[in-house]
């Protein structure tokens, strides 16, 4: 009868040991069950987190636009007016302008520049597009321009065209190539001064200013 007692306690302890393994056991089985059910939940709110924002960017950014779009002056059919600094009158023109807010410059489309007007000789250039610079006194425009002296049937053709409207003086560094009654001629760079009284051409390297002279025609 005596080792009755050791036995029963062993056996207490066994007993007490897996109840306790099995708690264990259970409360890991619950675990596991939750993390089950949370995890799909957890994925759908991310990813509904993640599309949201990226909604929600793109409207922002679509209404930025807008806002951004409704600051800026439009005006159809514009004639700017102006003197340069010799007392020479010039015109800007263009079919559209848009005034940027920030920067104060016209995005033109559609320029057309009249230079001495009232002179003998009228200078006037289109192109595709340009910028107006009213503060800085300049004018860019390009593509596609075309130079056309009123006075001797000149027209130069050019990628780009630069008016300073201060002095009047055109300049570009594209390329030109003219063509007239007297022949052609091609080079690197131009400067038109006293608003077409005076054409200067320039070659650079390889690249030399080269013209041809046409024939006079025999009477």
């Amino acid at each position: 009868m005596s080792d009755l007692g050791p036995v029963s306690d062993r056996k207490a302890a066994d007993e007490a040991r897996l109840a306790a393994e099995a708690e264990r056991w259970r409360a890991r089985s619950q675990r596991v069950r939750l993390y089950r059910r949370l995890l799909p939940i957890l994925i759908v709110v991310l990813a509904g987190g993640a599309l949201t924002w990226t909604v929600f960017r793109t409207v922002m950014s679509g209404v930025e636009r807008e806002a951004s779009q409704a600051r800026d002056i439009r005006l159809d059919n514009p004639m700017f007016h102006g003197q340069d600094a010799e007392g020479r009158s010039f015109v800007i023109g263009a079919e559209g302008a848009v005034r940027d807010p920030a920067t104060g410059r016209f995005r033109l489309n559609g320029p057309v520049l009249r230079l001495n007007l009232g002179g003998a000789k009228v200078t006037e250039m289109t192109a595709d597009a340009g910028i107006y610079n009213e503060a800085e006194r300049s004018v860019t425009i390009g593509p596609n321009v075309r130079i056309s002296d009123g006075g001797s049937g000149f027209v130069l053709t050019t990628p780009e065209a630069v008016v300073d409207t201060a002095t009047g003086v055109v300049t570009g560094d594209k390329g030109v190539e003219g063509r007239g009654p007297l022949g052609t001629i091609s080079a690197t760079s131009y400067a038109i001064y006293e608003q077409g009284q005076r054409v200067v051409f320039s070659g650079s390297g390889d690249n030399k200013v080269r013209g041809t002279i046409a024939a006079a025609s025999g009477g």
